[in-house]
């Protein structure tokens, strides 16, 4: 067994070049790099908040300089990737297509039974499928029979409808207003996919693989949360076999508590173009707050979820970074009608910033900006007015 030793400053730069932020443009420009991003880190986490451009585009612009929204959405249509709910809600390789179907089979396995009402709307929904092509929740009527208790209270269409696509029974793809559209997997993926179900212990090796190659540096912790799904999986076992075979090696980091583990092909020779990314909150580099805290002592979470009077720093606040240094976060809103990027609060980290970085901050707001389709941007809040003052002046 080799056991490798890190510094932090080391240990961030594998990390950072995993997630494809050690230069931006790291996979190319075109629709060709979203593909290869996708395959690379094997999932982009969706979500459906709206208050700047959705998580999974604000990603990939955060890693391809000429991103266009309509790749994604056109990506799915040519078959090259797809929508599933692997660990979370989002884009996966459609090269990887088979290990979902270990995870609907656990969905299957675990899920509540149909009721014979929700069975009976199973059957009727797949029969009009098949018969008139895909639908949407909105294609049924209301049926409720008792109001709505709150957001998560769906209707039974909804219910049936997104239970049978966990199930792997139905898959879906996005409308331009973002909604689902459900049809037949038969309709959506090549004849030629391969849908071997893999093995327990096939399953467990590519979700080592898979979250060694996107995280860099990971626990074994990180890596079960991406087979959470899969009850019982044997994700430690098979490590311990990759470990012993000299397909992952142990490392240590100064300050950070093991054990830790790294591909033994990872690429130890890393250099950052020391950029300036603004980042969603649901990248993949800050999903785990632990990793943040350890690895770049950058103490993050985002507050759409925490209770307004409870809020530090604003309702969806973005990680800036610099190089490997996470220099400010910012709250920010893209008013679609004013056509304005508002900053309700800029925060800045108690780090010192030289010229250079600001400037580069400057470009990545400017970028960010048009990214949300605004043409102005306003500030509200900062706790570092004179950083403002000259990010103001950038942009007069």
């Amino acid at each position: 067994m080799k056991s490798i030793s890190l510094t932090q400053k080391e240990a961030r730069k594998i990390i950072l070049s995993a997630a494809g932020l050690s230069v931006k443009g790291q996979f190319g420009s075109g629709k060709e790099a979203v593909v290869k991003i996708l395959d690379h880190l094997g999932f982009l986490q969706l979500d459906t908040n709206y208050v700047v451009e959705r998580a999974h585009h604000h990603q990939l612009f955060s890693r391809i300089p000429d991103y266009q929204n309509e790749w994604l959405e056109e990506l799915c249509d040519e078959g090259l990737i797809y929508e599933y709910f692997f660990s979370d809600a989002g884009y996966l390789p459609m090269n990887d297509f088979r290990y979902s179907l270990a995870v609907k089979n656990a969905f299957k396995s675990h899920g509540k039974p149909f009721t014979n009402p929700q069975e009976n709307l199973r059957q009727r929904i797949m029969d009009q499928i098949e018969r008139d092509g895909p639908v949407m929740v909105e294609d049924f009527e209301n049926d409720r029979t008792e109001a709505s208790t709150g957001w998560w209270d769906w209707r039974p269409s909804k219910i049936v409808l997104e239970k049978v696509y966990l199930y792997g029974d139905l898959m879906i793809r996005r409308n331009k207003a973002f909604k689902k559209i459900y049809d037949l997997p038969s309709n959506l993926i090549s004849p030629d996919t391969d849908m071997a179900i893999p093995g327990n212990e096939e399953f467990a090796g590519y979700i080592i693989e898979r979250t060694l190659r996107a995280l860099g540096i990971a626990s074994v912790k990180e890596m079960k949360w991406r087979a959470r799904r899969v009850k019982d999986n044997l994700v430690t076992k098979v490590l311990d076999e990759m470990v012993t075979a000299g397909k992952v090696n142990q490392v240590t980091v100064e300050g950070v508590k093991g054990p830790l583990f790294i591909l033994a092909s990872q690429e130890m020779e890393i250099e950052l173009a020391n950029g300036v990314f603004i980042l969603s909150p649901f990248d993949i580099l800050n999903v785990f707050r632990s990793r943040l805290m350890n690895f770049f002592n950058f103490d993050y979470q985002i507050e759409c979820f925490v209770p307004a009077p409870k809020r530090k720093y604003g309702y969806f606040s973005l990680p800036i970074l610099a190089g490997d240094t996470f220099i400010a976060r910012m709250d920010a809103k893209a008013d679609r009608k004013s056509k304005t990027l508002i900053v309700n609060n800029l925060h800045f980290e108690p780090v010192e910033l030289d010229h250079l970085v600001l400037e580069k901050f400057i470009a990545s707001l400017k970028s960010f900006v048009l990214f949300n389709k605004c043409q102005d941007i306003s500030f509200t809040k900062t706790n570092n007015k004179e950083y403002l003052k000259n990010i103001v002046k950038g942009f007069s």
